[in-house]
């Protein structure tokens, strides 16, 4: 305040500098008496507060995951009872989803209700239910006045679950028709005028192909899961892929003066397309757990334009602090959740390319001996049992080394609760040792992978295995990368050569 008054403005800014501006736009304009530019903050708490979010969803009839404001454990419990698990908790007024969490069983209940109120203890945490298996779509957009000028539809490559700060996102969308774009533009309208918007907003839609009682849908459900009155950190990436100053708009929209009238980029089409992928930094934070979840870890980012997905996707895993693809005759560890068939899957799907296989444990190996090779049409899966000190980082280098193992699978369903977890040991190791790991963070579905998500045709390239003497090096591994994005989410981190 104290700047405000020496420089005798005329307004505040607070939809471009991220979630703290927002956290204060209401105190700035109540107590400080400073006039806020662009949409009012007591329509920006309306978005914040869960519970007022929750509601106005309601109201204006968009579809949203079930939800209840959290008042007491047992009335907790008793939703996800209710609704079944998994389930999430979100609390107010959060920057990258701080304290948010998927929770899925009763013993893991209370902590993590009371990590979610101790965050934001002033204003209300909502648990919803997840919906395991979605396809998430980011939306870019400014209005003014409550309504809608432009705006920019991405999908995700990970599921939903996954922060949107650590997912690849996809613009122009592959995958998603026409239909689709027209829903999510209606619900754009419909947000922006619900909440009078003026200026830049951020939402995160899943597309769900099941119902929350897990049945399979006539029509993709879409359902608003997050929305941010401000400018997100993909608005420079829908700007420059779309051809369109997303921030001059807003900024017209914010002051209130040569407002351009309402446009639909989404509607032209293009011959190329981008993907954004994140940039993670797990060498320099000892001991943290390389596991993608609902909260934010990535520290960077970087997008690159390909003529179509493949080759997008590619050169941005590329640009990526030095990404080193396992290749064929190298070994490949195997852990986590064995639960579900997609660990089995990425097995059966890596069988034929000539990777040796290993695993910590029987029950791993067992699993994908079995289902893998149910699943594998060329053959058998073998897999290899080996040592794991789980307390010797120096051994346990050494058998990295000793059986050449170049990538890490761990499908695990959660966080890792201590440091002697098998696969928090398995994922962490692989990162400081500059090996690539791919976890499942969530979950993992083949249906919403980038590979499976292309047509019958353009999957048929990506197997190698029939086709890799007669492509250079540049496009066997950017064909393979798809393959090897297929049934797994990506966790791009590989810091070394």
């Amino acid at each position: 305040m104290d700047i405000y008054e020496l420089e005798s403005s005329s307004g505040v800014v607070v939809s471009v500098g991220g979630q703290l501006p927002q956290n204060i736009a209401l105190r700035l304009q109540e107590t400080g008496k400073a006039k806020v530019l662009g949409t009012d903050p007591l329509d920006i708490d309306k978005a914040e507060d869960r519970h007022k979010f929750s509601q106005i969803l309601d109201s204006i009839g968009v579809d949203q995951p079930a939800w209840k404001e959290l008042t007491s454990y047992e009335e907790a419990k008793q939703f996800a009872q209710d609704v079944s698990y998994p389930v999430l908790v979100r609390p107010s007024y959060v920057l990258s989803g701080a304290a948010m969490t998927v929770i899925h069983s009763e013993d893991d209940l209370k902590d993590k209700l009371t990590a979610a109120s101790n965050v934001s203890p002033d204003h209300p945490v909502v648990i919803t239910k997840f919906i395991a298996g979605a396809q998430e779509i980011d939306v870019d957009a400014v209005a003014h006045n409550g309504q809608l000028l432009i705006h920019a539809v991405s999908e995700h490559i990970e599921n939903a679950g996954v922060h949107s700060g650590d997912a690849s996102l996809v613009l122009p969308p592959a995958n998603l028709d026409s239909h689709i774009l027209s829903r999510v533009k209606e619900i754009a309208e419909k947000v922006a005028k619900a909440w009078k918007i003026s200026g830049p907003f951020n939402m995160q839609i899943i597309k769900a192909d099941v119902d929350e009682q897990g049945n399979t849908t006539t029509e993709p459900a879409l359902k608003v899961i997050e929305c941010n009155l401000r400018a997100s950190r993909s608005f420079p990436f829908s700007s420059k892929v779309l051809g369109t100053n997303f921030i001059d708009v807003a900024t017209k929209a914010l002051v209130g003066r040569d407002v351009p009238e309402p446009v639909d980029p989404m509607q032209t089409k293009r011959d190329y397309l981008a993907v954004k992928v994140p940039q993670f930094s797990w060498t320099r934070l000892a001991g943290a757990d390389p596991y993608l979840g609902v909260e934010m870890a990535s520290t960077g980012e970087m997008a690159c334009f390909g003529k179509d997905l493949v080759e997008a996707y590619w050169t941005a895993m590329q640009s990526t602090m030095n990404f080193r693809l396992p290749l064929p005759g190298e070994g490949l560890l195997f852990g986590g959740d064995v639960a579900t068939q997609d660990l089995a899957q990425v097995a059966a799907f890596l069988g034929p390319l000539g990777y040796k296989f290993y695993a910590a444990n029987n029950e791993v190996k067992d699993y994908l001996e079995k289902v893998g090779s149910q699943k594998n049409a060329a053959g058998s899966v073998e897999v290899e049992v080996i040592e794991f000190p789980v307390e010797d980082k120096r051994a346990l280098r050494e058998v990295f080394q000793k059986y050449d193992i170049r990538g890490v699978f761990n499908l695990a369903k959660r966080r890792a609760s201590s440091l002697v977890d098998e696969d928090y040991v398995m994922r962490r190791n692989a990162v400081s040792s500059c090996k690539p790991c791919l976890d499942c963070s969530i979950l993992t579905s083949s249906r919403l992978t980038l590979a499976s998500r292309c047509s019958w045709n353009q999957r048929r390239l990506f197997c190698l295995h029939s086709a890799w003497p007669r492509r250079s090096q540049h496009e066997r591994r950017a064909r393979f990368l798809l393959k090897f994005a297929d049934g797994v989410n990506l966790l791009e981190e590989s810091l070394c050569r």
